[in-house]
């Protein structure tokens, strides 16, 4: 049975009952970039010298380094696309070959012989080629008026990427005239999407309804919070094997 209106509460969340939602109140005509093709490009990168393949990367090794000793990590990915190249294919010009050139940059961490923990800022210019991606080109040509009343062209289909990416390894090694050198393995996702401008019509619960108020942090005295806590295990969980197999149990 489904639950009235004045019963339903409008707001994000998980949809635990299906059929059980009211009818929408309305359909609404809203205006976003809807995908319509994508792919997944996986790589893992090692540093060599030369010019950099799909497994090979000439911008994974840092600049000369002082008494390194242990690497610790990276953070603060960051990508950044430069620039999109889509060539449409003969046999059909609703598909694009797509060249795509970006940045990955982030920071590696390392402690010096002295105890200090020092960072390497690393930046990687990648290209990658997408031999086949539905971008359908737009009938329609978009222009924006702003509020100080100019006029914008936009164009409607976009190239997205997304990607989530993992220094696998690090490791110091020293050349000939015996400086040290950090030479990163890096491991990422990256998807490829094309989107393009559209009008969708879907139906809806009216405006989102205002959210709750910010939580604010109690001045509680540490003493009462500490008194309140469930006492802790004082010794870690046994990693036991059972003493009988199952198979012995069914022979019973």
């Amino acid at each position: 049975m489904s639950i009235t209106r004045n019963e339903f509460i409008a707001r994000p969340g998980v949809v635990n009952k299906e059929g059980h939602l009211p009818d929408p109140a309305e359909l609404v005509c809203v205006e976003i970039p809807k995908v319509f093709d994508q792919c997944l490009i996986k790589r893992c990168l090692v540093y060599a010298c030369g010019e950099d393949t799909t497994d090979t990367d000439e911008e994974l090794r840092s600049d000369p380094l002082n008494d390194p000793r242990i690497f610790t990590g990276c953070r603060d990915f960051k990508l950044k696309l430069i620039s999109v190249e889509k060539i449409p294919l003969k046999k059909n010009p609703s598909y694009k070959k797509v060249i795509v050139c970006f940045v990955i940059s982030f920071y590696a961490d390392y402690i010096d012989c002295n105890g200090e923990t020092k960072c390497e800022f690393y930046e990687i210019n990648r290209t990658e080629v997408i031999s086949k991606l539905y971008c359908p080109d737009s009938l329609a040509q978009i222009s924006v008026s702003s509020m100080y009343g100019e006029s914008k062209d936009l164009d409607s289909e976009i190239i997205k990427l997304e990607m989530v990416a993992e220094c696998l390894d690090g490791f110091f090694c020293n050349d000939d005239c015996g400086d040290s050198f950090l030479d990163i393995t890096l491991g990422f996702h990256l998807i490829i999407k094309c989107e393009l401008s559209v009008q969708l019509l879907i139906p809806a619960y009216g405006y989102c309804p205002i959210p709750y108020e910010c939580e604010e942090e109690d001045d509680e005295d540490p003493c009462e919070r500490f008194n309140r806590s469930p006492v802790p295990k004082f010794f870690p969980d046994q990693k036991l094997k059972p003493l009988f197999d199952e198979e012995c149990e069914d022979d019973e």
